[in-house]
């Protein structure tokens, strides 16, 4: 089996009401962890490649890891790249053989990042991949993205419509309150729905929308990691309710990468400080990758309701 777009796996989620997990992946045992939770889910599946990904693993390394998951699970898999910063990056990840690509050029003026895109999508709609990109910006810090909270910026519904008929974009990721990395909120967490509706309404029924930075930041995970020397006080996440009901509501894609990190670290950490001797990476990357797998379960019968949907 081939890797696969996101236009019928978007088109019948929204159609049921239920998201699909976009997960970054890094390497090998992450790439297993999730692929073997969505094989025992039976669950469609986006495999996303940040920009430091690709500069860790190599290109061609994680190209090769997810074709090996298609082949050893049967599912359809989806091969993203997440937050391309401009064309050249699109470019060499549709050349490369990805079948769907972010560019997010949210950092320019409105009519920039218009040009910048549509760009993308030109080019990458003629090699047959599909095309993500961003309106507004999210908070937070995740690889190559660094956006403080004074920059960060909502997404405009009116603009939204505009974005998508100039670019021609098939999917649109939104800001509405969430943010990368570990540490989404100070105090009481809130997503602004009320926008989400309203983006909702005014773009053509069942537009696929897509939820950046959507880690739940799971309190035990966090404790865990603190117990075992970790150092991350206040960590907090997007809660599980506010993702099912944005899948309820109609967002097709939704974006899950601190919590792989965190189920990874705390792992990793438990096994080190138990048992300081070891020194085989099988031994704490094979526990850390079962974490990863738990984390996924999870994710895609409890918050996204994708089980059974390959």
């Amino acid at each position: 089996m081939p890797l696969v777009g996101t236009k019928e796996m978007f088109a019948r989620a929204n159609k049921e009401g239920y998201a699909v997990g976009a997960f970054n992946v890094n390497d090998m045992e992450i790439v297993q962890g999730i692929v073997d939770a969505a094989k025992e889910e039976k669950a469609p599946l986006i495999l996303q490649v940040s920009a430091g990904a690709r500069k860790y693993a190599r290109q061609g390394y994680l190209i090769h890891l997810v074709q090996a998951a298609i082949e050893d699970s049967g599912l359809p898999i989806v091969l993203h790249l997440d937050h391309g910063e401009d064309f050249e990056i699109c470019k060499a990840c549709v050349d490369g053989g990805f079948s769907s690509v972010m560019i997010d050029a949210s950092r320019l003026p409105f009519e920039e990042n218009i040009a910048e895109t549509k760009k993308v999508v030109d080019y990458a709609h003629s090699k047959g991949v599909v095309v993500e990109a961003e309106l507004g910006k999210l908070a937070g810090i995740e690889d190559a993205v660094n956006v403080t909270a004074a920059d960060a910026k909502f997404t405009n519904p009116d603009q939204a419509v505009e974005f998508v008929s100039k670019t021609g974009i098939d999917s649109l990721a939104v800001a509405i309150g969430t943010s990368h990395g570990a540490y989404k909120f100070k105090g009481e967490a809130r997503l602004d729905f009320e926008r989400l509706q309203q983006i909702m309404d005014k773009l053509p029924k069942g537009y696929p929308l897509v939820l950046h930075g959507a880690s739940s930041v799971p309190q035990e995970l966090v404790a865990k990691c603190n117990q075992y020397g970790g150092k991350m006080p206040g960590a907090q996440g997007v809660p599980e309710d506010f993702l099912r009901k944005a899948a309820g509501m109609g967002v097709a894609k939704i974006n899950i990468d601190s919590d792989l990190r965190l189920a990874m670290t705390a792992t990793i950490r438990e096994v080190f400080s138990k048992t300081p001797e070891e020194f085989d990476p099988r031994k704490y990357l094979g526990p850390a990758r079962d974490a990863i797998k738990a984390v996924v379960k999870n994710k895609i019968k409890n918050v996204l309701g994708c089980s059974g949907k390959a």
